[in-house]
């Protein structure tokens, strides 16, 4: 490691920390009605109700909340799915992209309508321009909106007194789209283009190389859809190199702020959550246990890629760092950026549910393997994406209290709700659809001959793509080892399951339980209630994610990661 790697880390934590009280706070106020009005945006806002025949007064019980949230992402999926198959009879398709096949149509209309972004394809060569900004830039707004929504609506259900709705998922939708989204992206999208990032509906260029070879430059809409794909957790490329493109991420700066944009939202949301409950130090609590998880990753990952390869000492390769070359593990990495930003890039993207890479994780060392496939196994709390990491870490909340509350004998409660049968049902549900998915998926890609085709790696490794593929795709998070062929017919329809299972059969016991507790009356605080804002209570829910992934996902990490770093050590296997 080099003490310039380490600045790096540390620029980026200190960059985290300064945003999460600002938009914390901002975003508490546009989701409470109390945020000063942007004329030009409220009139949007208004002609959106008024067209829509929505009442912003009117609010929705959980079951009308969870209907209108399900229909309305049926429908964005089959708007991307019909974009895709008519691409090439639709305008704004330059390079005369075909119509693209049935069965990719479908994986990549489920992939962005779930703020997945799994890519089975390479932009570049395969949608149009109306296909990349009307289907993956739209559903990039409105997935992550979503995402929003529901964990605004769990805050709600935690904050609110013996109320029968949890919000209005039209109202909710809307503002934070309008006033939240749009214009962090018009901001970042306006950087982007300063720093190099093309925004152009124009073709794609020839060039000719200065050894004389003819080479075409792709380009298009690349600064707007780059910004939503990060702030949103969507993580789709336009290129098939996604954010290792020097046409995505231009520069070291570029990178910074792009690693800003992914956790941007899902760290200012504990600041919400604190605000809407009245107690910013119950917020603080969670942010910590995330930077706690999130530590301890890039603590493994960066030494991990830092270090010297055993498998290579029998050779004259100088692999120490020196002001000519990065030194490490550089296989994969952006020599651009180095060990220490592709190390952190790497973890920032699994901890949370963005899915964009600036290397190739498929050549990284098995332990930081095995802490990619941890961040997103472990229902990607850790930071998360914007919403979903902060139910996600809500759910271990509830189980934690439980189990505090089976110890010591008294009805588990928090904030004030006691926590009963209903809940800890719907919060074990949530909880356990994404490991079956991800583990039952897995088991059986790695015996049929269609999962095995895919492989471009035996063994243990070749285990491990197949696992990180379901466990991306289960956890909506949508990066890849990419040595795994999954363009086949198998492959999309199985990951596509896996990301619509994920998604929505997880949402929906999410928002049962904030209709549950939104319907609960206070409980005065006494002697024997458990803090739940203290180190106590950190320590407590961190190890709780940390046990209950581990019980879960133990043996299949076994079986990959694990098994080749031990071959590895022992110099059988790299």
């Amino acid at each position: 490691m080099t003490w310039q790697g380490c600045a790096q880390i540390a620029v980026f934590a200190a960059l985290i920390v300064a945003v999460i009280v600002p938009l914390g706070g901002y975003i508490a106020r546009i989701v409470e009605g109390q945020a000063p009005i942007w004329r030009p945006l409220a009139a949007v806002e208004r002609g959106i109700f008024r067209l829509a025949g929505i009442d912003p007064a009117t609010e929705q019980g959980w079951p009308q909340y969870a209907l209108a949230l399900l229909m309305f992402h049926l429908a964005g999926i089959l708007v991307l799915y019909g974009l895709q198959r008519l691409q090439n009879l639709l305008p704004f398709n330059p390079q005369g992209m075909d119509a693209v096949s049935p069965d990719l149509a479908l994986n990549t209309a489920v992939s962005f309508a779930t703020n997945t972004s799994w890519q089975s394809y390479a932009g570049e060569t395969t949608l149009s321009y109306l296909s990349q900004m009307a289907g993956i830039t739209v559903q990039s707004f409105l997935s992550c909106a979503t995402g929003v929504a529901v964990a605004v609506a769990l805050v709600r259900g935690i904050a609110r007194r013996s109320a029968p709705t949890i919000g209005n998922f039209w109202v909710d939708l809307t503002r934070i789209t309008l006033y939240v989204l749009l214009p962090v992206c018009i901001v970042a999208g306006l950087f982007l283009v300063w720093r190099g990032v093309p925004q152009t509906l124009g073709g794609y260029v020839d060039a000719t190389t200065i050894e004389g070879a003819h080479q075409v430059l792709a380009r298009g809409p690349v600064a707007s859809q780059e910004a939503i794909k990060l702030l949103s957790g969507d993580g789709g490329g336009f290129f098939n190199a996604n954010s290792a493109h020097p046409f995505e991420n231009p520069t070291a700066l570029a990178g910074m702020i792009e690693m800003l944009l992914i956790f941007l939202i899902g760290v200012a949301l504990t600041y919400t959550f604190g605000r809407m409950v009245g107690d910013r130090r119950q917020g603080w609590a969670l942010f910590a246990v995330m930077a706690l998880l999130f530590a301890a990753g890039v603590a493994v990952v960066y030494p991990s890629e830092a270090a010297r390869n055993r498998s290579f000492a029998a050779f004259d390769i100088d692999q120490l760092a020196g002001p000519l070359q990065a030194g490490g593990n550089m296989e994969g990495k952006e020599v651009r950026f180095g060990v220490a930003q592709s190390s952190l890039f790497a973890t920032v993207s699994t901890a949370s549910s963005d899915g964009a890479v600036d290397s190739m994780h498929d050549s990284y060392r098995p332990l930081s393997g095995l802490v990619m496939l941890a961040n997103m196994m472990l229902d990607e709390v850790i930071v998360g994406g914007p919403g979903s990491g902060l139910f996600g870490l809500l759910l271990f909340v509830l189980v934690a209290v439980f189990a505090a509350g089976l110890m010591t004998g008294r009805t588990p409660e928090y904030l004030g709700k006691k926590i009963e049968g209903n809940e800890v049902k719907m919060a074990m549900l949530a909880l356990l659809v994404p490991p079956a998915l991800i583990l039952c998926l897995s088991a059986v890609a790695s015996v049929v001959p269609a999962g095995l085709a895919g492989l471009g790696n035996a063994g243990p490794h070749g285990f491990s793509e197949i696992l990180y593929a379901y466990t991306s795709a289960a956890a909506t998070n949508g990066s890849a080892f990419a040595g795994l062929n999954a363009n086949t017919l198998f492959y999309n329809l199985t990951l596509a399951a896996a990301m619509f299972a994920g998604r929505f059969l997880v949402i929906v016991p999410v928002l049962c339980i904030a209709g549950t507790l939104a319907e609960k009356r206070r409980v005065p605080v006494s002697a024997g209630t458990l803090p739940t804002h203290g180190l106590q209570f950190i320590v407590l829910l961190a190890g709780t994610v940390l046990i209950v992934g581990g019980l879960t996902f133990f043996p299949a990490l076994a079986l990959g990661p694990v098994a080749e770093h031990l071959a590895m050590q022992a110099g059988t296997a790299y």
